[in-house]
């Protein structure tokens, strides 16, 4: 017990450590605040190992101060970026031009940042002309479920005007 009131700092650093390795687990910076006040404390103890009680003040006040202060700064700095969306997801909320009628039974397409998708009307009973400008609601399998936005383009856009090698074959 001796030893250990001569040498607080080394259980000061042995919780730090403690703490740190906890932190990889949780990942949450937390832990990683309450280790610096325990490295605070550590050292305190080792210019002062008779007195504890000054030891686990400088510990809280670090901690609470790291929890108040470097915490918030740390989680808007490392998680400040926007929602990451893979797939087909990306496209959600985009717009895109109809290049072939879009109607319920299927069978139609839209062209959107170059590239054509299937499509389909997001109610089930609209038809959308050649022009017409659409945003996507959603992705299902394969195909964009499509409402209408805005004014339709005139068919002479030089968008729908660019052949591409996904449109269909020529009729015979």
């Amino acid at each position: 017990m001796d030893w250990l009131r001569d040498n607080a700092w080394a259980a000061w650093l042995g919780i730090a450590v403690v703490l740190g390795l906890a932190e990889l687990a949780s990942l949450d910076f937390t832990l990683l605040m309450l280790a610096a006040g325990a490295i605070a404390a550590a050292g305190v103890g080792a210019f002062f190992p008779h007195l504890l009680w000054l030891q686990i003040v400088v510990a809280l006040i670090t901690s609470a101060a790291m929890l108040a202060a470097i915490r918030p700064l740390l989680v808007r700095k490392l998680h400040h970026g926007g929602e990451l969306k893979t797939g087909s997801q990306h496209v959600i909320g985009r717009t895109g031009v109809v290049v072939k009628e879009i109607h319920p039974d299927g069978g139609g397409s839209i062209k959107l940042n170059g590239e054509l998708w299937t499509a389909r009307p997001y109610d089930e009973v609209s038809t959308f002309p050649p022009g017409t400008r659409v945003e996507i609601m959603s992705i299902d399998g394969a195909t964009a479920v499509v409402y209408p936005v805005g004014d339709p383009f005139p068919h002479h856009h030089p968008e729908l005007d660019q052949p591409t090698k996904d449109t269909d074959p020529p009729q015979a």
